[in-house]
């Protein structure tokens, strides 16, 4: 693209053509050939103790340069993986935070969990070698779900966690909430599971290192959503070294959803391993085992009421809930099922009292952390579940009692009583819009048709937003170079279009093309600076700091050019990517002022990351009651985003995150076998992801009110979608199903299971 582009231009993917001609630099494809194999293996059992690991035969096989096991991180000293959040209970007292390192030492909590790192010169030598490792486990009784791990007397997870409890956290007024739950007309009540999920990015994790002994530092290449903080944390708090001595790198990434934010044992290890063997190392994860050593998602057990005045009207909201989370505390884990919850368990509607009471359970399985929505889907499916069975048993419309309850414009900026504040946003035009636009008045005549083929149809409704959050230590550098700019940020694209998104909005405010501007991420040697990319922020946090880079560009571009062109600098305008002095023809190019004297811009994050992105979808779903097969017939979006740097690339996040969302509602589901503790549905033949043959058209519309948290009006957009598609979907196939005596299945809501309930019905 020759000319400057212009915030709101609908331009294509810079991207596109590397990617769809194979020129991706993905981490696997950049590692050296020479490079040593790294195999880890892990534990067969969900809780067992190591007795003994006799690493004798693995150490003679062919090839084989190493064998590592948690004695020898304990020997080193390696350190805890932290968390950088926390929750407190009603005391005041931290989350309980047992000791985890990269590797187990002594016990195994989880299968799938590292307890040995083999290193050999190829995969296979490494695969021999692991066949030839002798380990002695003492197998432990395990608990899989938090009901098992907090009943009376059940093993312990962690002995220094008593009853496998992490923490006891409550949100809300629960005073005031049972006082309107005392005076209310009516009641409605669910009880949800909300299934434990993996997420299948088309890249699995991967890395490759090499060391340099002059310098005496190790290069870490990785798949990650961002290098800055997981570098200080591996610095700082678990190899306990210099951080000029470790460098981390990461360039394409296909697919992080969040699974790729938090620390990596792998990654740690081999960080670990460069220094102590001064050789360069691969891995790549296996699509087995990235089921089982990936942080998992979700996995809520929740019991919710909705209270009704005599008018329809919502008077109060309660969830006591129990959620799991696995083997230890994951980076950002405490606030993702907790305050995640919180932020949206209001909806887009009216509710005085909320009282939030959670128990947070340690249990033998795979840690759970963030994932595309981060506690808000589950949050969202339970509360836009109870005002569809309100509505049917106070003998309302689920249309009409949303209209009712909805929050008009003039009331927001609105404080809810978990504490967040709604920022801007008109929720009934959205919601009118998305009614018409998935024609809801013609919905009766399809039902028929339905009926009269021997199938039952559905009309499903979500009311939905999504709090933005992250890491905002965001310090952004634009290079101004005789040919291009060069600018440096510390969020992480992996595959959203940072590269498009960044171009365009320096091209509108600079007036350079955007082929002409490089987005560098990804290196801590050159980027010190940098929270990754996760909580739909990336363009609050890097797009509000670049344009703040831009201005500091003009303001010193206005002082080189006064000096350039012979004139005071309040006689220089900046227009179209040129300076000049007003009222004369004297004008200089920004690049071609840059090839006089190189200059740069810099800018700090300054504003608020919280925002509140909303929308509505509505979703049409046809049943056939014979076999339990649904069939999606409509999904229709309509959201409000703030302020949209490219509509082509918005549609495209929310194409994505309907798809993710409807995964979540119809299909995905990590099953373990609970007295075991094994995963049963560890690959590809056993959880299943929605295919494009699954879907219909995706419509999707925007009305778009700006932030006021940041001077952008930014919103935020990847995970919105994402969290009001499961609640869209099983509103539909559960209205359909209503007629023939089903009130409720939880997700995924399969043929089987749908089946199942008509059986029953």
């Amino acid at each position: 693209m020759n000319a400057p582009a212009k915030i709101g231009q609908s331009i294509g993917r810079r991207e596109d053509q590397r990617f769809l001609t194979g020129k991706g630099r993905y981490t696997d494809d950049t590692a050296p050939a020479a490079a040593f194999a790294v195999l880890f293996v892990r534990s067969q059992h969900a809780h067992a103790l190591i007795k003994s690991i006799d690493r004798d035969g693995a150490l003679a096989s062919p090839g084989v340069a190493a064998v590592y096991t948690g004695e020898d991180i304990a020997a080193d000293g390696l350190g805890h993986m932290p968390t950088i959040t926390d929750m407190r209970d009603p005391a005041g007292n931290r989350h309980r935070e047992p000791l985890r390192l990269p590797m187990a030492v002594a016990k195994a909590r989880h299968v799938g969990e590292i307890v040995a790192m083999i290193v050999a010169g190829t995969l296979d030598q490494a695969r021999d070698a692991a066949e030839l490792l002798a380990i002695e486990y003492e197998e432990l009784p395990a608990v899989v779900t938090a009901a098992q791990a907090l009943a009376p007397d059940a093993p312990l997870v962690h002995d220094d966690a008593p009853g496998n409890l992490l923490c006891k956290w409550l949100r809300g007024d629960a005073a005031a909430t049972d006082a309107a739950f005392a005076r209310a007309a009516h009641v409605t009540t669910l009880k949800i599971r909300s299934p434990r999920q993996v997420t299948h990015f088309i890249e699995t994790r991967c890395a490759w290192s090499a060391y340099n002994a002059a310098e005496d530092v190790a290069t870490v290449t990785l798949s990650s959503q961002g290098v800055q903080l997981v570098h200080r944390l591996m610095c700082d708090s678990v190899l306990k070294l210099a951080k000029d001595r470790l460098r981390l790198v990461t360039e394409d990434v296909g697919g992080g959803f969040g699974p790729k934010l938090p620390l990596s044992a792998e990654s740690i290890l081999i960080a670990w391993a460069t220094r102590k063997l001064k050789l360069s190392m691969r891995w790549t994860c296996e699509r087995g085992d990235h089921s089982l050593s990936d942080t998992h998602a979700r996995d809520l057990v929740a019991t919710g009421e909705l209270a009704l005045d005599k008018d329809g009207r919502f008077v109060g909201v309660r969830v006591r809930a129990q959620s799991n989370f696995g083997a230890y505390v994951s980076m950002v884990a405490p606030t993702i099922s907790t305050a995640g919850l919180s932020k949206v368990i209001s909806g887009l509607y009216r509710i005085p009292a909320i009282s939030l009471d959670f128990d947070c359970a340690f249990t033998n399985t795979v840690p759970v952390d963030a994932i595309r929505g981060a506690g808000k889907p589950e949050a969202l499916f339970l509360l836009e579940r109870l005002v569809d069975l309100a509505a049917q048993e106070t003998g309302r419309s689920p249309i009409e009692l949303r209209r009712l309850n909805m929050l008009k414009p003039s009331e927001l900026p609105y404080t809810v009583p978990t504490g967040y504040t709604y920022d801007s946003g008109d929720y009934p035009r959205l919601f009118e819009a998305a009614l018409k636009a998935a024609d809801a008045t013609g919905f009766a005549a399809r039902r028929a048709d339905s009926e009269a083929r021997g199938r039952v149809r559905g009309l499903g409704l979500s009311c939905h937003l999504h709090g933005t959050g992250g890491v905002a230590d965001e310090h952004v550098i634009v290079n101004v170079e005789p040919d291009r700019l060069i600018a440096r940020l510390g969020t992480q694209s992996q595959g959203q279009g940072h590269e498009t998104i960044f171009g365009q909005l320096l091209s509108s405010v600079l007036g350079v093309p955007v082929d002409r501007i490089d987005i560098r991420q990804g290196d801590t040697r050159t980027i010190p600076h940098g929270g990754g990319t996760g909580g739909s922020s990336s363009t609050i946090i890097s797009g509000t700091t670049l344009r703040r880079a831009a201005d500091e560009v003009i303001r010193k571009g206005r002082d080189l050019a006064a000096e350039r062109l012979e004139a005071s600098a309040a006689d220089i305008a900046f227009t179209d990517g040129a300076f000049e002095v007003v009222g004369t023809d004297r004008r200089v190019g920004l690049l071609e002022l840059a090839a006089w004297k190189p200059f740069d811009g810099k800018a700090v994050f300054a504003d608020k990351i919280e925002s509140f992105p909303t929308g509505v979808m509505v979703c049409e779903v046809e049943v056939d009651p014979e076999t339990g097969e649904s069939r999606l017939e409509r999904f229709v979006a309509v959201a409000d985003c703030g302020v949209v740097v490219n509509p082509r690339l918005l549609v495209g996040q929310m194409h994505g995150g309907m798809v993710h969302g409807f995964g979540n509602a119809a299909m995905e589901e990590a099953v373990y076998d609970e007295e075991s503790g094994q995963l049963l549905a560890g690959t590809l033949m056993d959880y299943a992801l929605p295919r494009a043959g699954d879907l219909p058209d995706l419509v999707v519309e925007t009305i778009n009110t700006p932030s006021p948290n940041n001077f952008m009006g930014f919103k935020g957009v990847g995970e919105l979608p994402t969290n009001g598609a499961p609640a869209a979907v099983a509103n539909a196939v559960l209205d359909a199903l209503r007629p023939l005596g089903v009130r409720h299945i939880d997700m995924p809501l399969t043929a089987h299971k749908i089946w199942q309930a008509l059986q029953r019905g």
